[in-house]
């Protein structure tokens, strides 16, 4: 595992971290608990040292099923838990909600369900207009000098909206959707966190499992799967990112020796500003890929020819705006 240190920060994370949402079941059909602690064990003996969860996924269920892996795992001190606050539910109804008593009350519902007594890097789910940033960043802040958290992160940010909360507390992260398919913080997002040392932790690193080279034209997606409502996943686009992932496999293949899933991956943790991706996973085996990650890197030339692929694939691109909750008004 290659690893890298967070600007602002003293903790060193590994380049690849474990994304739970999947674990949590809701729109993912689910979920096996064994398997899911099984998996956290497995990232954590290959280096993944870094986990990623949030309380709405699977309203409470992935924070709960992280808590139990960590309880039974040990080694506290080596892993760094980011969580997520900001979001309120009811009968399945997500909401955005980041005024100081939501964060304090769900601060300590998430202490709870880790079964930690603090946060490593705490981040802030969604952009809440209804609430002024500072106020937000301030509560966060307070809970950083209590020590109930370590670093403060948000995440589907904007530059303004990060620089309004950075006027009242250090601002550590944000994770931002960012894959091989879905660029759009390139020149706004991702130029804000390199200029102001705010690390990246991208999720949606092999978007919903398009660039896992596992699909088909054929694949069928049931029940509360995110992928359903998904616009890459509905014709006609679905059949242009899918021959887009066959060309890209083939041009890894002949070029490094590795598969689209590598690629996508190398690709991602090597763009400037990225401190790590996210690799979701619900059972061990899907985390054996990681070590073909690791170890080298793409030329400008590869780099021109993977976007040459996209480019001449996907007449009709569209990004991950389908996945946000709905916004509140905004301040007057």
């Amino acid at each position: 595992m290659e690893y890298t240190r967070l600007t602002q920060t003293d903790m060193e994370i590994p380049k690849i971290g474990l994304g739970t949402w999947a674990i949590g079941g809701w729109m993912w059909g689910g979920t096996d608990e064994q398997a899911a602690i099984d998996t956290i064990h497995a990232a954590l003996d290959r280096g993944i040292t870094l986990i990623d969860t949030a309380p709405v996924y699977g309203f409470g269920n992935s924070e709960e099923i992280v808590g139990k892996a960590l309880a039974q795992y040990g080694r506290r001190e080596h892993v760094t838990l980011a969580t997520k606050v900001g979001l309120a539910w009811q009968d399945g109804r997500v909401t955005r909600d980041s005024s100081p008593s939501r964060i304090r009350q769900e601060i300590e519902d998430s202490l709870r369900r880790l079964g930690t007594d603090y946060i490593d890097i705490y981040q802030v789910h969604w952009p809440d207009g209804s609430v002024p940033f500072e106020e937000t960043a301030a509560t966060l802040e307070a809970l950083r000098i209590e020590g109930k958290i370590r670093a403060i992160g948000v995440s589907n940010y904007s530059p303004a909206q990060m620089a309004a909360f950075a006027q009242a507390a250090p601002l550590a992260t944000n994770q931002p959707p960012y894959n091989l398919f879905e660029r759009e913080i390139e020149g706004d997002v991702a130029d804000y966190c390199i200029e102001h040392g705010v690390g990246m932790i991208a999720y949606g690193a092999l978007c919903r499992g398009l660039l896992s080279g596992r699909m088909q034209a054929d694949t069928q997606f049931t029940g509360d799967d995110l992928r359903l409502s998904d616009p890459k996943f509905q014709a006609p686009r679905y059949v242009h990112y899918l021959e887009a992932v066959r060309q890209l496999d083939e041009y890894a293949q002949t070029h490094h020796g590795r598969r689209v899933i590598h690629l996508a991956l190398r690709w991602l943790i090597d763009q400037p500003g990225v401190a790590t991706a996210l690799w979701g996973a619900r059972r061990p085996d899907q985390l054996e890929p990681v070590e073909a990650v690791m170890g080298w890197s793409l030329s400008d030339e590869d780099r021109a020819a993977i976007d040459g692929i996209l480019q001449t694939c996907i007449p009709d691109p569209v990004g991950p705006e389908f996945m946000a909750p709905p916004e509140n008004a905004p301040l007057a």
